[in-house]
């Protein structure tokens, strides 16, 4: 069984300060969790931008992910040709503009074969999701 964590879940498992930490950390700490590569890239913007109480710096941001996520957790990778292909499932998934990057998450889930995608934001994900995909679940 694998479960895939979304971006919003990485922030919080690499702030001892937020409030979700403690089961954010844990299901990163759980063998078999898997990250879409993206969600490297929005955690790298998030910590980095200002987004949170404090700014990290991009050389401690980048540390921070590399030993506290992709040290821990298998990285999914989309081929072009799944991103073409979820771009043309958009229009009967009802994604439209930025929604597209959540409905990413999903479909690197599907590739890890997971079983979950977790998210601290579930309601950006079940209005795209549809029977057989993995469950969108809360940490």
């Amino acid at each position: 069984m694998s479960e895939l964590l979304d971006s919003s879940v990485l922030i919080a498992a690499l702030d001892p300060g937020d409030a979700n930490f403690p089961s954010c950390s844990a299901l990163l700490r759980k063998p078999g969790c898997a990250v879409h590569a993206h969600a490297l890239n929005e955690t790298f913007s998030t910590l980095t931008g200002g987004a949170l109480k404090t700014r990290l710096r991009p050389d401690l941001a980048a540390e921070l992910i590399r030993e506290r996520v992709v040290d821990c957790a298998q990285v999914i990778v989309l081929e072009v040709s799944e991103i073409l292909e979820a771009h043309r499932e958009a229009r009967s998934r009802g994604i439209r503009g930025g929604a597209i990057y959540d409905y990413l998450h999903l479909v690197a889930a599907r590739k890890a074969d997971a079983e979950a995608l977790y998210t601290l934001n579930t309601s950006d994900f079940l209005s795209f999701h549809r029977p057989g995909d993995p469950e969108i679940r809360r940490p």
